[in-house]
């Protein structure tokens, strides 16, 4: 049995003057990125006022439109809708190498050639680069993707190890979830930190993840005895994050050489021992300015193991583009306010 659905427009519509986005439904639609979008910019959100999100469908091909899961969608708009879209989402694509219509090819050009935005979710990188819009841009999508895209489209630069990629008008996502992200990014950008965690919090999700996909990547499953002598090991060293801890230390306490402790160590994390703990540090640093408010900088930078505040300006503009006390005033007081919520 198949479940029918009807995508209506945001019932909010007209009391909303905000920028019009328009989401892609396809035969074969990737129903949870789809969810990402609507979630995100169609919910009605009345706390934003008269400025949020307008939100319509387009469908790429004439309906009913079958959808993953089992379930059939029907839209009332055509591709003629990009033509008054300000955001274009493209949810993941039916397939990778599947071939991208024309008619919506020359309508995703000619609606970012006046002026909108477009963003991929996930495998919807596709439709991005058959349209031509990547040419000479950087791009991500899902890890799994990334060597298909760059056989058939060597003109794009492609970053497997973003969560997403913004090139201003032209922004696109890794995996699905990466599409929280993206977003969550887009309402950072158009209405500010404060709003965009006002949406994470009913989301129930970060508002900003650090990192990117290297850690999602399947990676070698270390031996059992290995499992056995780092996992005691890597809790160890992360709640020991204030302190030194030299690489021959650690190899010693795990009973390897220096070598042998690095390549398994990588192996098992995915990443080296230094990049391991600047994250957690960075992990720790950030979870402090965000819950213990009357802390002062000097005192998180040296229980994170920054030592001193200086060090752990410089890591959070390097890897963060941010400040310690800017980040600070965008999320501080995030969890106390989710708990009031």
């Amino acid at each position: 049995m198949t479940d029918s659905v009807k995508i209506m427009p945001n019932s909010s519509m007209h009391k909303t003057q905000g920028p019009h986005v328009v989401v892609l439904a396809y035969d074969g639609l990737c129903t949870f990125e789809f969810g990402i979008a609507y979630e995100v910019f169609g919910l009605s959100r009345p706390e934003m006022g008269e400025g949020w999100y307008r939100f319509s469908v387009a469908g790429v091909e004439p309906g009913p439109l079958r959808a993953s899961g089992g379930l059939t969608v029907g839209v009332d708009c055509g591709i003629e809708l990009l033509e008054e879209a300000d955001l274009i989402v493209v949810p993941g694509w039916r397939a990778i190498d599947a071939p991208v219509p024309e008619p919506l090819v020359a309508a995703l050009r000619a609606a970012h050639a006046r002026g909108a935005r477009v963003m991929s979710l996930c495998s919807g990188v596709a439709v991005l680069a058959a349209s031509g819009l990547l040419g000479g841009r950087r791009a991500t999508t899902h890890w799994r993707y990334v060597a298909s895209i760059a056989a058939r489209y060597p003109e794009i630069t492609l970053d497997a190890d973003v969560l997403y990629m913004d090139e201003g008008s032209i922004m696109t996502a890794a995996g699905s979830a990466a599409g929280i992200d993206l977003c969550l990014h887009v309402v950072r950008r158009d209405f500010g930190a404060d709003v965009a965690n006002s949406v994470a919090r009913r989301l129930v999700v970060p508002p900003h993840r650090e990192g990117g996909q290297a850690q999602f990547i399947a990676a070698p499953v270390p031996e059992e005895r290995e499992g056995i002598r780092l996992g005691p090991l890597i809790e160890s060293m992360r709640e020991r994050l204030s302190e030194d801890q030299p690489i021959r230390i650690l190899a010693d306490r795990a009973g390897m050489s220096v070598r042998t402790f690095q390549r398994r160590f990588e192996a098992a994390t995915g990443d080296s021992v230094g990049e391991w703990l600047m994250k957690e540090r960075l992990r720790r640093a950030r979870d402090l300015l965000e819950r213990e408010l009357a802390v002062s900088l000097d005192d998180i930078a040296a229980a994170s193991g920054f030592g001193t505040l200086a060090t752990m300006r410089h890591h959070f503009r390097r890897r963060l583009g941010t400040s310690p006390s800017a980040y600070r005033r965008s999320f501080g007081g995030c969890m106390e306010s989710a708990a009031r919520s």
